[in-house]
């Protein structure tokens, strides 16, 4: 028999622009660090990312700069797996909706929950903009957040992650023209929540989760886990076929979806079908999402019911590692408000083992924390002498307290109690000390296997 895998994903980015800093700060690089440190362990990996063509953010973005929304999405899809090359971030299946492959796997899977009755079409009321028309979801949809009453748009609350519909939120309009929201009856596939209550209790109840997800999910279970369209008709998105012909599958279905049979993809390549899939996940071990709280919602709830609804008996979630927002001059990084440091520009105007290791050692992790020109070069300089070995040791660091940080740093890079930021200081506290066997320490935290 097979060992039992161990599963990291990190969130599809979207294409609506180039990968920030903060991205870097937050789940992706958390992913490879874990995954580096794992396969030092001697634990068969899996790592699974992509990319998210299909949020309205990216036709948003396209339609108000007038450009060609495939031309846009393509240089950004080469723009974000170049900064993956340059950060030195690895995976072992990458899910790309502007290929061949994906379109079909996904309607494959879409069509299995209407057909099997898992997300049986339903008439529900939608709303539209009552000026422009748009279908109200994501960047069409604007308001105030019912839980925390933040500003917001469609989806998930950046600041609490409570799911945010029309009619969840407060003053809802439409996100493009400030239209009022208008209803309408729409036939579309529905996945009742509440059917997997049990399911995802047995979850939550062994995985590892931050408090701020366990806050979501008691609010969201005292309130009653709601429905969600799978699928609406609007004028972006992957477009369904047979009993889902004249809508498009919704993003963050989609999304769910993706990560189901990339892992399976990523345990067994051969797999094809459902039953391939759900064979290829029952070998996973553990599996932990690496994300930000803006996204908890979605991996913490919704992508849980998806899979429970496709047929996985026993969901195999093991934990979130989440980060907070890492800031750029006090406010968030924002790709769609072009608010922060671009990741690319700064990895290739700096060394990449530094940039890796100042972004663990200031990682958002359990407070946020904020990015600024003059503290990375510090670190770079009191950094750099370190890595190359060319500092003046003034007091070698005993071999029994050596062996004690070394097991520290190591420790922390479990996703059990994930800490970045604590390894980071016990590597730089052994290269200070004139210790140079770093185990897979220092090969996990900068990316680099020769050093």
């Amino acid at each position: 028999m097979a060992d039992p895998v161990t599963v990291l994903t990190s969130p599809q980015p979207t294409v609506n622009g180039p990968l920030h800093v903060g991205h870097l700060a937050g789940p992706y690089l958390a992913a490879d660090i874990a995954a580096r440190a794992a396969r030092a362990r001697g634990e068969r990996v899996v790592v699974t990312t992509g990319l998210d063509v299909h949020q309205n953010y990216v036709l948003t973005r396209a339609e108000r700069e007038g450009v060609e929304v495939g031309v846009m999405t393509a240089e950004f899809r080469d723009d974000i797996k170049d900064t993956y090359a340059l950060a030195r971030i690895g995976y072992d299946v990458f899910t790309d909706p502007l290929g061949d492959a994906h379109g079909p796997i996904i309607r494959q899977l879409m069509n299995h929950l209407v057909t099997s009755g898992a997300t049986p079409l339903r008439e529900v009321t939608l709303h539209a903009c009552a000026d422009c028309g748009r279908t109200l979801h994501e960047s069409y949809l604007s308001g105030l957040c019912g839980e925390c009453k933040a500003p917001a748009a469609g989806g998930a609350c950046e600041q609490c992650g409570s799911l945010t519909q029309v009619d969840t939120m407060v003053d809802p309009v439409c996100g493009r023209c400030g239209g009022e929201p208008r209803p309408f009856a729409a036939t579309v596939p529905v996945l009742r929540m509440e059917d997997h209550r049990e399911a995802l209790i047995a979850m939550w109840l062994r995985a590892e989760l931050p408090p701020a997800v366990r806050d979501l999910i008691d609010r969201t279970l005292q309130a009653g886990l709601p429905e969600i369209a799978l699928a609406y008709p609007t004028n972006w998105g992957l477009e369904g076929e047979g009993p889902l012909t004249g809508l498009r599958i919704g993003p963050y279905t989609e999304i769910a979806l993706s990560d189901l049979y990339a892992v399976a993809r990523g345990i067994d390549p051969e797999a094809a079908d459902v039953p391939a899939y759900l064979a290829a996940l029952d070998q996973v071990g553990s599996l932990w999402h690496f994300l930000g709280l803006d996204n908890a919602f979605w991996y913490a709830l919704y992508w849980p019911a998806v899979w429970a609804a496709a047929g996985i008996a026993r969901l195999p979630v093991s934990g979130l590692v989440v980060n907070e927002f890492y800031t750029f001059a006090g406010e968030k990084f924002s790709t769609s408000r072009k608010h922060g440091t671009g990741a690319t520009e700064l990895l290739r105007t700096e060394d990449p083992s530094i940039v890796r290791l100042f972004l663990a050692w200031d990682r958002p992790d359990r407070f946020r924390s904020d990015f600024s020109f003059n503290s990375f070069r510090a670190f770079a300089d009191r950094v750099g002498p370190l890595l190359a070995g060319v500092h003046r040791v003034s007091e070698p660091l005993d071999p029994d307290l050596a062996a004690i940080e070394l097991a520290r740093g190591e420790s922390a890079l479990r996703p059990d109690g994930f800490d970045p930021p604590l390894a980071v200081r016990s590597l730089l506290a052994l290269l200070a000390g004139g210790v140079q066997e770093t185990g897979s320490l220092r090969v996990a935290l900068t990316g680099s296997e020769q050093e």
